[in-house]
């Protein structure tokens, strides 16, 4: 298979690690264990019931203790890249980039770290009301085949219902994921609280709120009349107030319902920010189960 997409996410992401002073990925998922892995970590005293495969006789004679090794073992981890779709996925970005496409590439990044590091990815999406489920699998094929089936997915013809595919999740998947879900405020918004709760209780769940366009853009669209806004709105001042009002009570009200659940977020208006924003976020989880 040629790796078209998964080629593109390399290049994204790597012109950002090279700016790091420290590799940015190392021991993102890396946790200490006793016993048998893949790295050797440090010593410490040896407690009833240790291995005694693990002991290290050498380091215990010198020391005149009872010593035993530790190791760092990677643990591969689930993880379910949940897309929305629907017709507002065809609108743009303030940054004047299509939702789906910059949607893609969230969950291409997400996805490629996650390949990376030998983890299981999968996918889900709702086809017109009918549940796309893309099986866990490892490497950067399956990432490549997950990216090239959701961008042939045509949304112009149904609207979005990103609760069914969190209800989807809560009622059919029962080993532990981490959920990264990829819509935009009106996506956040029409999740219940329910599905929130339950989801939650099962799953690490993060959300990536793909940015709208201002009216002010001249891109913003009105799906139900199927046109682009009007030049005269976009410069109607009044209604453009009314929209920044709307807007910021519609984000008030997403971040107090996704803090009630302690979900990590954040939003990405173009490419250009999205491999920063995207590390940032995983910085978060990472600090946050650490915590």
């Amino acid at each position: 298979m040629i790796m078209n997409y998964v080629t593109k996410i390399r290049a994204k992401v790597n012109i950002y690690a090279s700016k790091k002073s420290s590799n940015l990925f190392d021991g993102s998922y890396k946790s200490i264990y006793q016993g048998n892995g893949m790295d050797f970590e440090n010593l410490r005293e040896y407690i009833p019931g240790d291995n005694v495969r693990d002991m290290d006789w050498k380091a215990s004679s010198r020391s005149g203790k009872m010593l035993v090794k530790r190791y760092i073992a990677e643990k591969r981890h689930n993880i379910l890249l949940v897309f929305d779709t629907g017709k507002k996925m065809t609108a743009h970005t303030k940054n004047l980039e299509i939702k789906k496409d910059l949607a893609l590439n969230v969950g291409g990044i997400f996805g490629y770290l996650a390949a990376k590091n030998g983890d299981n990815v999968g996918a889900l999406y709702n086809r017109n009301g009918f549940i796309q489920y893309h099986q866990l699998r490892t490497g950067m094929q399956n990432i490549e085949r997950i990216l090239t089936l959701y961008d042939k997915e045509k949304f112009e013809d149904y609207e979005s219902d990103l609760e069914k595919s969190l209800d989807y999740i809560v009622k059919n998947v029962n080993r532990k994921m981490i959920v990264f879900v990829i819509s935009d405020a009106t996506g956040i918004r029409d999740v219940s609280d329910s599905t929130l709760k339950k989801l939650t209780g099962q799953h690490d769940v993060l959300f990536v709120r793909i940015g709208d366009a201002d009216y002010a853009s001249g891109t913003s669209y009105n799906h139900d009349k199927d046109i682009y806004i009007p030049e005269y709105i976009t410069r109607n001042k009044k209604l453009l107030s009314m929209e920044q009002e709307t807007k910021q009570k519609l984000d008030k009200e997403n971040a107090e319902k996704l803090l009630r659940y302690r979900i990590i977020s954040t939003q990405i208006d173009g490419e250009k920010e999205m491999v920063e924003q995207i590390i940032e976020l995983l910085e978060k989880h990472k600090y946050a189960c650490n915590c």
